[in-house]
């Protein structure tokens, strides 16, 4: 079952009506969505907000994340890939890649063996989720696996501030969404030709800084996938990193509605394996956390949200602001402190970026 309601309105600036979606696939679930697009039903709201999908149960098969122009955090001021939680691959969930900078060795069709992950390059090893390393394994037709294998699709994380670049241009018509490489004839092949590379850098616009005393992981949806939040971004204690910013005009599209990128936030001190993933009724992590954060990048601006966690309605251990780098300029005034929104105190609130780049402050 779903549950639909206004998430925000953006200090006075923007703001969108809620826009249900049918789930066909998974009664368990419960959405939020806003988004200025046209949305399944055919209507259309007339100001960019943020979209978010929250969830309360496991996914099997994800439905619809399309969206607005929204919310949440990429990444202008954010330090190298640091050491840090577990997750194979090289680089752990950090990756191997400095930021804004590669992947420099483009992805070999029919070389890499579907029973390997193929790590490095950007692309990080999802080892908790018990996929081998991958975020989801569909095939077309809602099927999900275990194992890489034959004809189904086989969804990868990249590191912060970046995005995968592979789903099939064949998407299922109901409200779900496939994403990753092409298990064919035993090897991995990219679904996405147009792209030689597994991952791309997001719009250097924002960034997460945690002046905690503990880590923060940030939770990703897998999408187009199951939109599971199994997706990393994990802020050391006293750190930074980037946050994915979607280039929403030329990024994947539902049915001709643009994406944002959504994380589930868990409290300071989770670790990635506790907190980045499906959690059960209460217990305070993944689908579960207390905040939800958005981001978009859409005709020249960054849309950046935080949003209450219908889910839960317990304060995060963190506050939480937005503010500007220096030199940038931000519309709105957006914050999460002592259990406060700015404005109405419980709807989340969103501002966008007009120049330069801002930052999520975890303190």
């Amino acid at each position: 079952m779903r549950l639909s309601s206004l998430l925000l309105l953006s200090s006075g600036v923007l703001g969108a009506p809620a826009v249900h979606h049918k789930d066909r696939h998974n009664e368990k679930r419960e959405v939020v969505v806003v988004t200025r697009y046209v949305d399944q039903t055919g209507g259309e709201a007339s100001h960019p907000a943020v979209q978010s999908t929250l969830s309360s149960g496991p996914a099997a098969t994800g439905a619809a994340t399309t969206t607005s122009s929204s919310a949440a955090a990429s990444s202008a001021a954010s330090s190298g890939a640091s050491s840090g939680a577990s997750s194979g691959g090289s680089g752990g969930v950090h990756g191997d890649l400095a930021d804004f900078s590669g992947p420099n060795q483009e992805f070999q069709d029919g070389v890499i063996p579907c029973s390997q992950f193929p790590s490095g390059q950007g692309v990080v090893k999802l080892d908790w989720v018990g996929l081998d390393g991958w975020a989801s394994i569909m095939d077309l037709n809602g099927n999900t696996a275990s194992t890489c294998k034959e004809g189904f699709y086989c969804s990868y994380a990249c590191q912060a501030g970046m995005s995968k670049t592979q789903w099939p241009s064949e998407q299922p018509s109901d409200g779900r969404t496939v994403g990753g490489l092409q298990c064919k004839n035993g090897f991995l092949y990219r679904a996405n030709p147009n792209s030689q590379y597994l991952c791309e850098w997001d719009q250097n616009s924002a960034s997460a800084i945690n002046k905690k005393s503990q880590s923060i992981c940030m939770c990703r949806t897998d999408y187009p996938g199951s939109e599971n939040m199994v997706v990393p971004t994990v802020v050391d204690a006293m750190g930074s990193k980037p946050v994915s910013v979607v280039k929403e005009d030329s990024y994947y599209q539902w049915q001709g509605k643009k994406t944002s990128t959504q994380f589930y936030v868990n409290n300071a001190g989770v670790s990635v394996e506790d907190g980045c993933i499906w959690g059960e009724p209460g217990s305070g992590v993944g689908n579960w956390a207390p905040v939800v954060l958005g981001a978009g990048y859409t005709g020249g601006i960054t849309y950046l949200s935080i949003i209450p966690n219908p889910n839960n309605r317990n304060p995060p251990n963190y506050n939480i602001k937005i503010v500007a780098n220096e030199g940038s300029s931000i519309n709105g005034d957006c914050k999460l402190e002592n259990g406060v929104y700015t404005g109405s105190g419980s709807d989340g609130c969103t501002v966008s970026v007009t120049s330069g780049s801002a930052s999520f402050v975890f303190y």
